[in-house]
């Protein structure tokens, strides 16, 4: 029985969502279609804005470079946000040090450690502290530098002096895009460095990403996939980006839904 253009469809966004671009022939042949049928399925998921055609066949549709502001972004997948802050305060344990960087998911950690006396967290992030100063009962360290308002974080080289100074036992950092072919992204560059910093700076660095990130390549690069160990994400994360992580050697860690 031939597939259906819906069936179709998934293939063809699955694959593309995997290794970044689809062939014509090699859609043809895995489909078992004709490559006008291919073609056809190409042109009418670009109207729908799912990809955009090129020479031999389609690439992803390219996310839009401009982050949301953060209280924007702080009304977005809310309940998936806190699934995985439950997650990552689950793996905290009393004597740590963590080490959070700028985002609305790892907001949601700070929420869900509030009354952990014996933690200890650093961040570069302003609602982050802001947070912490009215309701965190642990101790918070504010890796300063100049404020970018934009973002609401301290970036800069002072803020990788600062982090210099410290190791922590886990970081989690927040993202703008995880792609298995280009790695871990973000929005911004100078968050992306800090992002970064903050990695070499812990013993154990888990990537924080809500199913919405999955397959999405923003503008900065944090690291490639293979630096990544652990992945933390929602309970709408589909089965096939588990087993394509997985696969890949990262292990992923599933909210339960609250």
């Amino acid at each position: 029985m031939s597939l259906t253009f819906e069936d179709r469809k998934t293939t063809i966004l699955d694959q593309l969502d995997k290794e970044g671009k689809v062939h014509v022939h090699r859609l043809a042949k895995q489909l078992n279609v004709s490559t006008e049928t291919v073609r056809r399925d190409l042109e009418r998921l670009e109207k729908e804005g799912r990809l955009r055609k090129v020479y031999g066949g389609a690439v992803r549709v390219r996310v839009e470079q401009t982050e949301p502001p953060f209280f924007k972004r702080s009304l977005m997948q809310q309940q998936e946000k806190s699934e995985i802050g439950a997650l990552a305060a689950s793996l905290i344990k009393d004597g740590e040090t963590v080490l959070l960087d700028n985002g609305t998911t790892t907001l949601e950690i700070m929420r869900a450690i509030k009354d952990r006396t014996q933690v200890t967290v650093i961040t570069n992030s302003v609602p982050i502290l802001n947070y912490a100063l009215n309701e965190f009962r642990g101790r918070v360290v504010f890796a300063g530098g100049e404020i970018d308002p934009k973002v609401q974080a301290a970036v800069g080289p002072v803020v990788h002096r600062t982090l210099d100074e410290f190791k922590a036992d886990k970081a989690f950092i927040s993202v703008g895009g995880v792609s298995l072919t280009d790695g871990v992204t973000d929005y911004d560059l100078e968050e992306a460095a800090v992002s970064r910093k903050m990695m070499q700076r812990a013993e154990e660095s888990l990537i924080v990403a809500d199913h919405t990130k999955l397959g999405v390549t923003t503008f900065a690069k944090i690291c490639p996939l293979e630096n990544v160990s652990v992945l933390l994400t929602d309970a709408s994360c589909p089965q096939e980006w588990v087993k394509g992580l997985r696969e890949r050697e990262v292990e992923v860690m599933i909210g339960a839904r609250i």
